[in-house]
């Protein structure tokens, strides 16, 4: 992976983190369980989307090279 692409992910989890620290201490002072169960169910949704997203975009990326370089591939001379 890219740097840039590295510093993206770091920033997203530790977001993530935050958020679900947040929901584990209202959940644990008994104020808003509600809340903190909608932050939980929206972190682990936005994360399951993202590494699925991620996973369809590293396939295109894979096709296309694979495409690429079938074209480069050398023909015997003769043909």
């Amino acid at each position: 992976m890219e740097l840039p692409g590295m510093r993206t992910w770091i920033l997203f989890y530790l977001i993530s983190f935050v958020v679900l620290l947040w929901a584990a201490f209202l959940s644990a002072a008994g104020v808003m369980l509600w809340v903190s169960l909608l932050l939980v169910i929206v972190i682990v949704g936005i994360n399951c989307v993202t590494v699925v997203n991620e996973i369809k975009k590293h396939a295109l990326r894979q096709e296309l090279q694979r495409s690429l370089t079938s074209g480069l591939e050398r023909k015997p001379p003769g043909e």
